[in-house]
Protein backbone atom coordinates (compact mmCIF):
# COMPACT_ATOMS: atom_id res chain seq x y z
CA UNK A 1 0.00 0.00 0.00
CA UNK A 2 1.44 3.36 -1.00
CA UNK A 3 1.68 6.29 1.40
CA UNK A 4 -0.73 9.20 1.15
CA UNK A 5 0.62 12.03 -0.99
CA UNK A 6 0.99 15.60 0.21
CA UNK A 7 -1.85 16.68 -2.06
CA UNK A 8 -4.17 14.02 -0.62
CA UNK A 9 -3.34 15.12 2.92
CA UNK A 10 -3.88 18.80 1.99
CA UNK A 11 -7.31 17.90 0.64
CA UNK A 12 -8.18 16.06 3.86
CA UNK A 13 -7.29 19.14 5.88
CA UNK A 14 -9.39 21.38 3.65
CA UNK A 15 -12.47 19.19 3.87
CA UNK A 16 -12.84 20.02 7.56
CA UNK A 17 -14.33 23.35 6.38
CA UNK A 18 -17.68 23.73 4.65
CA UNK A 19 -16.50 26.16 1.96
CA UNK A 20 -13.89 23.68 0.77
CA UNK A 21 -16.34 20.78 0.88
CA UNK A 22 -18.61 22.78 -1.39
CA UNK A 23 -15.74 23.86 -3.66
CA UNK A 24 -14.29 20.37 -3.99
CA UNK A 25 -17.67 18.58 -3.85
CA UNK A 26 -16.08 16.09 -1.48
CA UNK A 27 -16.71 15.02 2.12
CA UNK A 28 -15.11 12.72 4.70
CA UNK A 29 -16.53 9.56 6.25
CA UNK A 30 -14.78 8.49 9.43
CA UNK A 31 -14.77 5.14 11.22
CA UNK A 32 -14.50 1.54 10.11
CA UNK A 33 -18.20 0.66 10.17
CA UNK A 34 -19.29 3.93 8.56
CA UNK A 35 -16.80 3.53 5.70
CA UNK A 36 -17.84 -0.09 5.18
CA UNK A 37 -21.52 0.87 5.14
CA UNK A 38 -21.02 3.65 2.60
CA UNK A 39 -19.12 1.23 0.35
CA UNK A 40 -21.80 -1.45 0.74
CA UNK A 41 -24.58 1.02 -0.06
CA UNK A 42 -22.83 2.01 -3.28
CA UNK A 43 -24.75 5.30 -3.36
CA UNK A 44 -21.77 7.62 -3.18
CA UNK A 45 -18.40 7.26 -4.88
CA UNK A 46 -15.56 6.50 -2.47
CA UNK A 47 -12.41 8.04 -3.93
CA UNK A 48 -9.68 7.34 -1.38
CA UNK A 49 -9.52 5.39 1.86
CA UNK A 50 -6.88 6.47 4.40
CA UNK A 51 -5.73 3.83 6.87
CA UNK A 52 -3.10 3.51 9.55
CA UNK A 53 -0.35 0.99 9.00
CA UNK A 54 -1.39 -2.49 10.11
CA UNK A 55 -5.11 -2.01 9.61
CA UNK A 56 -6.55 -4.53 7.18
CA UNK A 57 -9.03 -3.47 4.51
CA UNK A 58 -11.22 -5.53 2.23
CA UNK A 59 -10.19 -6.43 -1.30
CA UNK A 60 -12.84 -4.01 -2.50
CA UNK A 61 -11.07 -1.13 -0.76
CA UNK A 62 -7.45 -2.15 -1.23
CA UNK A 63 -7.17 -0.58 -4.70
CA UNK A 64 -8.14 2.86 -3.38
CA UNK A 65 -6.46 2.68 0.04
CA UNK A 66 -3.40 4.67 1.08
CA UNK A 67 -1.41 4.66 4.28
CA UNK A 68 -1.56 7.66 6.58
CA UNK A 69 0.70 8.53 9.51
CA UNK A 70 -0.81 8.44 12.98
CA UNK A 71 -0.01 12.09 13.75
CA UNK A 72 -1.62 13.22 10.49
CA UNK A 73 -4.72 11.13 11.14
CA UNK A 74 -5.03 12.65 14.61
CA UNK A 75 -4.89 16.10 13.02
CA UNK A 76 -7.48 15.55 10.29
CA UNK A 77 -9.88 13.24 12.16
CA UNK A 78 -12.98 14.79 13.74
CA UNK A 79 -13.02 12.38 16.69
CA UNK A 80 -10.73 12.39 19.73
CA UNK A 81 -9.92 8.69 19.36
CA UNK A 82 -10.02 7.91 15.61
CA UNK A 83 -10.43 4.29 14.58
CA UNK A 84 -7.62 4.48 12.05
CA UNK A 85 -9.68 4.66 8.87
CA UNK A 86 -11.47 7.39 6.97
CA UNK A 87 -12.53 7.96 3.40
CA UNK A 88 -12.91 10.86 0.98
CA UNK A 89 -16.14 10.58 -1.02
CA UNK A 90 -17.76 12.54 -3.81
CA UNK A 91 -20.91 14.44 -2.93
CA UNK A 92 -23.94 13.18 -4.82
CA UNK A 93 -25.76 15.85 -6.80
CA UNK A 94 -28.78 17.51 -5.20
CA UNK A 95 -32.23 16.38 -6.27
CA UNK A 96 -34.07 18.64 -8.72
CA UNK A 97 -37.21 20.21 -7.28
CA UNK A 98 -39.09 19.43 -10.49
CA UNK A 99 -38.40 15.76 -9.89
CA UNK A 100 -39.92 16.02 -6.40
CA UNK A 101 -43.04 17.77 -7.69
CA UNK A 102 -44.12 14.65 -9.54
CA UNK A 103 -43.51 12.18 -6.70
CA UNK A 104 -45.71 10.96 -3.87
CA UNK A 105 -44.83 10.06 -0.31
CA UNK A 106 -43.20 12.02 2.50
CA UNK A 107 -40.50 14.68 2.42
CA UNK A 108 -38.74 15.88 5.59
CA UNK A 109 -37.76 19.56 5.77
CA UNK A 110 -35.44 21.08 8.39
CA UNK A 111 -35.91 24.70 9.42
CA UNK A 112 -32.54 25.79 10.81
CA UNK A 113 -31.67 22.51 12.53
CA UNK A 114 -28.22 23.28 13.92
CA UNK A 115 -27.15 20.26 15.94
CA UNK A 116 -25.13 17.84 13.78
CA UNK A 117 -26.30 14.85 15.79
CA UNK A 118 -29.93 15.79 15.20
CA UNK A 119 -29.39 16.31 11.48
CA UNK A 120 -27.58 13.00 11.09
CA UNK A 121 -30.31 11.15 12.96
CA UNK A 122 -33.02 12.87 10.89
CA UNK A 123 -31.28 11.84 7.66
CA UNK A 124 -30.85 8.27 8.85
CA UNK A 125 -34.45 7.96 10.04
CA UNK A 126 -35.87 9.58 6.90
CA UNK A 127 -33.96 7.06 4.81
CA UNK A 128 -35.19 4.18 7.01
CA UNK A 129 -38.83 5.14 6.46
CA UNK A 130 -38.39 5.68 2.74
CA UNK A 131 -38.84 9.45 2.65
CA UNK A 132 -38.50 10.85 -0.86
CA UNK A 133 -36.05 13.58 0.12
CA UNK A 134 -34.70 15.84 2.83
CA UNK A 135 -34.95 19.59 2.32
CA UNK A 136 -32.24 21.35 4.35
CA UNK A 137 -33.55 24.86 4.87
CA UNK A 138 -31.29 27.87 5.18
CA UNK A 139 -29.60 27.96 8.58
CA UNK A 140 -29.48 24.17 8.89
CA UNK A 141 -26.15 22.51 9.57
CA UNK A 142 -24.30 21.23 6.51
CA UNK A 143 -25.44 17.67 5.81
CA UNK A 144 -21.81 16.79 4.99
CA UNK A 145 -20.40 18.16 8.25
CA UNK A 146 -18.21 15.39 9.74
CA UNK A 147 -20.42 15.03 12.82
CA UNK A 148 -23.56 14.82 10.67
CA UNK A 149 -21.98 12.15 8.47
CA UNK A 150 -20.91 10.20 11.54
CA UNK A 151 -24.40 10.44 13.03
CA UNK A 152 -25.96 8.92 9.92
CA UNK A 153 -24.00 5.73 10.71
CA UNK A 154 -23.11 5.20 7.06
CA UNK A 155 -26.48 6.26 5.66
CA UNK A 156 -25.12 9.40 3.99
CA UNK A 157 -26.22 9.44 0.37
CA UNK A 158 -29.16 7.10 0.96
CA UNK A 159 -31.74 9.88 0.61
CA UNK A 160 -31.87 12.74 -1.92
CA UNK A 161 -31.11 16.19 -0.48
CA UNK A 162 -32.21 19.65 -1.58
CA UNK A 163 -30.89 22.76 0.17
CA UNK A 164 -31.95 26.38 -0.02
CA UNK A 165 -34.52 28.91 1.13
CA UNK A 166 -37.22 26.81 2.77
CA UNK A 167 -40.21 29.13 2.28
CA UNK A 168 -39.57 29.42 -1.46
CA UNK A 169 -39.12 25.67 -1.81
CA UNK A 170 -42.27 24.85 0.17
CA UNK A 171 -44.41 27.23 -1.87
CA UNK A 172 -43.18 25.72 -5.11
CA UNK A 173 -43.94 22.19 -3.91
CA UNK A 174 -47.33 23.25 -2.53
CA UNK A 175 -48.22 24.54 -5.99
CA UNK A 176 -47.87 20.96 -7.25
CA UNK A 177 -50.07 19.40 -4.57
CA UNK A 178 -47.75 18.83 -1.63
CA UNK A 179 -49.31 19.28 1.83
CA UNK A 180 -47.14 20.86 4.55
CA UNK A 181 -47.35 19.75 8.19
CA UNK A 182 -45.47 21.86 10.75
CA UNK A 183 -44.27 20.00 13.85
CA UNK A 184 -45.25 22.33 16.69
CA UNK A 185 -46.09 21.63 20.31
CA UNK A 186 -48.32 24.68 20.76
CA UNK A 187 -51.95 24.68 21.89
CA UNK A 188 -53.17 25.51 18.38
CA UNK A 189 -51.64 22.35 16.98
CA UNK A 190 -53.70 19.22 16.45
CA UNK A 191 -52.58 15.74 17.37
CA UNK A 192 -50.72 14.02 14.54
CA UNK A 193 -53.01 11.01 14.96
CA UNK A 194 -55.97 13.19 13.97
CA UNK A 195 -54.41 14.33 10.71
CA UNK A 196 -55.46 12.78 7.44
CA UNK A 197 -52.24 13.14 5.46
CA UNK A 198 -52.19 13.65 1.72
CA UNK A 199 -50.34 11.30 -0.60
CA UNK A 200 -47.80 14.11 -0.92
CA UNK A 201 -46.86 15.26 2.59
CA UNK A 202 -43.99 17.41 3.83
CA UNK A 203 -43.04 17.30 7.53
CA UNK A 204 -41.24 20.44 8.72
CA UNK A 205 -39.21 20.38 11.93
CA UNK A 206 -38.04 23.65 13.44
CA UNK A 207 -34.93 24.91 15.16
CA UNK A 208 -34.01 23.18 18.43
CA UNK A 209 -34.48 26.34 20.51
CA UNK A 210 -36.86 28.53 18.54
CA UNK A 211 -39.10 26.08 16.73
CA UNK A 212 -40.70 26.85 13.37
CA UNK A 213 -39.80 30.24 11.84
CA UNK A 214 -42.61 32.79 11.79
CA UNK A 215 -42.39 33.20 8.01
CA UNK A 216 -43.37 29.54 7.60
CA UNK A 217 -46.52 29.81 9.72
CA UNK A 218 -48.89 30.15 6.79
CA UNK A 219 -52.58 29.84 7.69
CA UNK A 220 -53.00 27.11 5.08
CA UNK A 221 -50.36 24.96 6.74
CA UNK A 222 -51.43 22.62 9.50
CA UNK A 223 -49.52 22.69 12.77
CA UNK A 224 -49.33 19.24 14.33
CA UNK A 225 -48.07 17.96 17.64
CA UNK A 226 -47.04 14.59 18.98
CA UNK A 227 -49.26 13.91 21.98
CA UNK A 228 -47.75 12.89 25.30
CA UNK A 229 -49.17 10.41 27.77
CA UNK A 230 -51.99 11.80 29.95
CA UNK A 231 -50.63 13.95 32.78
CA UNK A 232 -47.10 14.04 31.42
CA UNK A 233 -46.77 17.82 31.26
CA UNK A 234 -43.43 18.16 33.02
CA UNK A 235 -41.46 17.69 29.78
CA UNK A 236 -41.50 20.87 27.70
CA UNK A 237 -40.83 19.30 24.30
CA UNK A 238 -39.33 16.42 22.36
CA UNK A 239 -35.88 16.41 20.81
CA UNK A 240 -36.13 17.50 17.17
CA UNK A 241 -34.78 14.25 15.72
CA UNK A 242 -37.00 12.16 17.99
CA UNK A 243 -40.05 14.19 16.94
CA UNK A 244 -39.29 13.57 13.26
CA UNK A 245 -38.80 9.86 13.93
CA UNK A 246 -42.17 9.53 15.68
CA UNK A 247 -43.90 11.57 12.97
CA UNK A 248 -42.46 9.38 10.23
CA UNK A 249 -43.52 6.26 12.08
CA UNK A 250 -47.00 7.69 12.57
CA UNK A 251 -47.36 8.43 8.87
CA UNK A 252 -45.62 5.34 7.58
CA UNK A 253 -48.74 3.21 7.14
CA UNK A 254 -50.84 6.08 5.80
CA UNK A 255 -48.55 7.76 3.28
CA UNK A 256 -45.24 5.97 2.88
CA UNK A 257 -45.23 2.77 0.96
Amino acid sequence: MRKASNNEIKLLRKLARKKYREKEQRFVVEGERAVEQVVENGLVEVETVFVLSGIAVSNQLSAISVEIEEDVLAEVADTENPQGILAVCKMPGEVDINELKNQEGVIVATDAIQDPGNMGTILRTAAWFGAKALIAGKGSVDVYHPKVVRSTAGATGSIPVLSGELETTLKELESSGWQVLLLDGGKESINLRSVQPARKTIIVVGNEGNGISKNLLDSARQKVRIGSAPGQDKVESLNAAIAVSIALWGLSDRVIG
